[in-house]
């Protein structure tokens, strides 16, 4: 996979979600926080924390992260062993082996993936008034009662 370097970031082909993205080759690995305003791609190892508020993190195949995340999206193809609070989605690939607690508005977890930790779904806006209201199913037809 070749790579161009450009004044807002890193171009990797084939990295969903953006022309535009840090990236972390197989051979680097990093030590600390890590935060940022543009998406990113990791294929190395990272240890310490990732926080990228409103971008997207993309876990590839050849990465392992020890740390606790948050994103607007995340996608692993590798391995994850810390919390991760997400958003708006989370995917895990048949490659990916996560560890830790998930909190997500949507998840797709894929045939072969691993994942051992609590999964929390968060509301989203319309979800949350209805949480709120106690009736989870706010439209559904009455059974009509008996005995009338």
């Amino acid at each position: 996979m070749s790579t161009t370097a450009s004044a807002s970031g890193i171009s990797a082909p084939g990295v969903p979600g953006s022309d535009e993205v840090a990236h972390i080759g197989k051979s680097v690995s990093i030590r600390g926080e890590i935060s940022g305003s543009e998406d990113f791609y990791v294929d190395g190892n990272v240890e310490g924390s990732i926080h990228l508020n409103g971008h997207s993190l993309t876990i590839g195949p050849n990465g392992k992260v020890h740390a606790n995340i948050v994103a607007r999206n995340v996608t692993v193809g590798g391995s994850i062993k810390g919390n991760i609070h997400v958003t708006e989605r989370t995917e895990m690939r048949k490659t990916a082996v996560v560890t830790g607690d998930v909190q997500t508005r949507r998840i797709a977890i894929e045939e072969g993936a691993y994942f051992k930790g609590r999964l929390e779904i968060l509301a989203s806006a319309g979800n949350a008034a209805v949480a709120a209201s106690g009736n989870a199913f706010p439209s559904a037809p009455r059974a009509p009662e008996q005995g009338t």
